[in-house]
């Protein structure tokens, strides 16, 4: 007779093999064409940049917009979109943030996932149509500290 704790081993197991068949199926098919990028962001040529916050924890210097004024300064030096005043005049919204989450505490400290997050919105529908998650090694954030800019380098 089965005891509980081997129930629910078993079902963990059973899960996870049921879970995992399609995907290596998947692996398998080369004839898996890659999905369009939306529309609205091939052909947007207006944005407005939202500032949706975050959390540096007072460990970064420039304070808690710097992420965001960075990146607005970035993207109007690129010149590929016009930045207008509001999300209504936008053909699209950037909202850029910044986390630095908490996983973990081993020696000598608290180990974070510090992440930049750029979510690109439809700002008719208010759709998320692509987000980009950046995690970001110490070594980058070290010299983030001592860069003055962001170079955007979307893959559209």
């Amino acid at each position: 007779m089965l005891t509980p704790k081997s129930k629910f081993i078993f079902s963990v197991v059973v899960a996870s093999g049921l879970l995992l068949v399609p995907f290596a199926d998947a692996q398998k098919s080369t004839d898996v064409l890659p999905a369009p990028v939306p529309a609205q962001i091939t052909r947007g040529k207006t944005v407005f940049i939202s500032n949706a916050g975050g959390d540096t924890g007072n460990l970064y210097s420039g304070g808690p917009d710097r992420l965001y004024n960075q990146f607005y300064a970035a993207i109007r030096g690129w010149g590929r979109y016009q930045l207008v005043a509001g999300p209504g005049d936008a053909d699209l919204v950037f909202a850029i943030s910044f986390s630095n989450q908490f996983v973990g505490d081993k020696d000598p400290g608290p180990h974070t996932d510090p992440q930049f997050r750029l979510t690109v919105l439809d700002p008719g529908t208010r759709v998320t149509l692509w987000t980009f998650t950046e995690h970001v090694q110490f070594a980058m954030l070290q010299a983030i500290e001592t860069e003055t800019s962001i170079k955007p380098s979307p893959p559209w």
